[in-house]
């Protein structure tokens, strides 16, 4: 299976936006097949694909050492140069070895035809009669051949946008399938996201996958949908410049990089950040999310419901993911029905709790600090793709209880009062006790949410940088379960599982 992509009249200024949106789909295993004349300009889009994944502007040829490696920006790209190759030397190289620990880029592929992998990615670079320019063909081998459909669909997006003639450099992508990248044109720049449609996962429960069970995003829809409903309620959620719902593609307002995590690593006290955090989501209680969210030239985005019954199948991640990590078999059957017995009848109780909006993953890696602006504006707004109607402290607990990083105990309790205070002083009949209680139970539910995750990032994933966290979270999970109203749970998990203090050594 093979799909094609020609190009022509190409000077350095598209050959550094095709190596740039080139980058936002490379990851570990590719195999990228330069070939063209001497002086065609290989070594030219080689070095501008490094830089845009975040490696060296100035990369020197590879033609006498053979191979130059590079620590980019998601994973370790190796850059080949093969014209002066023996064919002796092709076995001591280390090539396979190159391409399971990240990409690889051959100049002068033919050299080492031997061992070119079936999967890859042929650029065959050619001049023309214009000195400046070239002739570009993009050829993709077995799974590339869908790879670069969607890195056409990806250049006829942005080529209807403005920022079509945008340099691309790779952001980052997360423990999801999304990446972004930065686009940066004279005095102005957006963020492009790259969020292909998601196949359904394997049915778990009444044939049903996972991610329809809990109500996650599955494509796009929802982020421009909710981003639009969040900025009419003045909050400073980006702005929506171009969106292709059924490609995945978005333009969307570039917030800067003063990430809420990062800004707490440069020596900013939380209290500075997570004060405002809080002030927004107190505001945020007072407005009723619609059920029906508009979404220009398409039909209205319907937001789902946080039910008990996807609280229930997010907790129990808890006995499915990390019971197998701590034990090394199964949860038992009765022990998992205890489990589930004593859930019901909580999550049922926040069914009926104070609703509004919940946008599920609001803390530090999602929130950006906009000092320009005045108010609870300052605070920036990502990641709210999978924002359902639901019980209103949820929110407040991914904040108060980040999963990321230490928030300390006082400080919670302080920002705790600080929001019930904001609550009880508005329109709406709030009552702090019911309040608390109810956070204690959400933030035990989604403490416990995260623990099975985690370990399935770490075990299904291979994804073992997320075990760092587990004690954290176990420590915000005991907080929770201090709770009076949460005794029978609280004996249930301190006979069941380990305490926090002791976590660290298990995983």
């Amino acid at each position: 299976m093979t799909a094609s992509w020609s190009l022509d009249d190409v000077d350095l200024v598209r050959l550094d936006i095709l190596a740039g949106r080139l980058a936002l789909v490379l990851k570990a295993g590719d195999v990228l097949a330069l070939s063209g004349p001497l002086g065609a300009g290989k070594t030219t889009f080689a070095r501008a694909l490094i830089a845009r994944l975040g490696g060296a502007a100035e990369v020197p040829s590879p033609t006498f050492a053979l191979m130059q490696r590079y620590e980019v920006s998601h994973l370790i790209l190796t850059h080949c140069d093969f014209y002066r190759l023996e064919p002796a030397e092709l076995d001591e190289l280390g090539l396979d070895d190159a391409v399971s620990e990240g990409a690889v880029i051959v100049e002068w592929p033919e050299r080492a035809s031997s061992w070119l992998p079936h999967d890859r990615l042929d650029i065959a670079i050619d001049e023309t009669a214009m000195p400046h320019a070239r002739r570009i063909e993009l050829t993709g081998r077995g799974s590339w051949a869908e790879r670069l459909d969607r890195l056409m669909a990806l250049a006829n997006f942005l080529d209807r946008t403005p920022y079509a003639k945008a340099g691309v450099r790779y952001l980052q992508g997360d423990a999801s399938t999304r990446s972004y990248a930065r686009l940066a044109l004279p005095g102005r720049s957006a963020i492009l996201m790259n969020l292909p449609r998601q196949p359904d996962g394997p049915p778990i429960r009444g044939g049903r996958p996972y991610s329809a069970l809990v109500h996650l995003a599955e494509d796009v829809t929802p982020f421009v949908a909710v981003a639009g409903a969040l900025r009419e309620s003045g909050l400073s959620a980006p702005a929506i410049y171009a969106f292709d719902l059924d490609q995945g593609f978005i333009v969307l307002e570039d917030l800067g990089e003063a990430v809420f995590g990062s800004e707490v690593g440069r020596g900013r006290p939380l209290d500075e950040l997570w004060a405002p955090a809080v002030d927004v989501l107190a505001a945020l209680a007072g407005q009723d999310p619609p059920e029906r969210l508009p979404i220009e030239g398409n039909a209205p985005y319907l937001l789902p419901p946080y039910d008990a019954g996807a609280m229930l199948i997010e907790a129990s991640l808890l006995v499915d993911w990390f019971w197998p990590v701590l034990h090394g078999t199964e949860a038992p059957r009765d022990l998992v029905e205890e489990f589930e017995a004593l859930w019901r009848p909580l999550l049922a109780e926040a069914e009926k709790a104070d609703l509004g909006w919940v946008l599920r993953d609001y803390h530090s890696p999602n929130l950006m600090w906009l000092p320009e602006r005045e108010g609870i504006k300052r605070v920036g707004i990502l990641d709210f793709q999978d924002a359902l109607r639901g019980p209103l402290a949820y929110d407040l607990v991914s904040l108060l209880q980040d999963a990321r990083l230490d928030v300390p105990e006082a400080l919670e309790r302080e920002l705790l009062a600080r929001y019930c205070a904001a609550r009880g002083a508005g329109s709406k009949p709030f009552s702090s006790d019911r309040f608390v209680s109810l956070y204690a139970m959400l933030g035990a539910q989604r403490n416990t949410k995260i623990l099975g995750i985690f370990a399935r990032l770490a075990k299904r994933d291979g994804k073992r940088g997320y075990l760092a966290h587990i004690p954290r979270v176990a420590r915000y999970l005991e907080r929770d379960l201090a709770h009076p109203s949460l005794a029978e749970l609280r004996r249930f998990y301190e006979r069941e599982f380990p305490a926090a203090e002791e976590i660290r050594s298990l995983v």
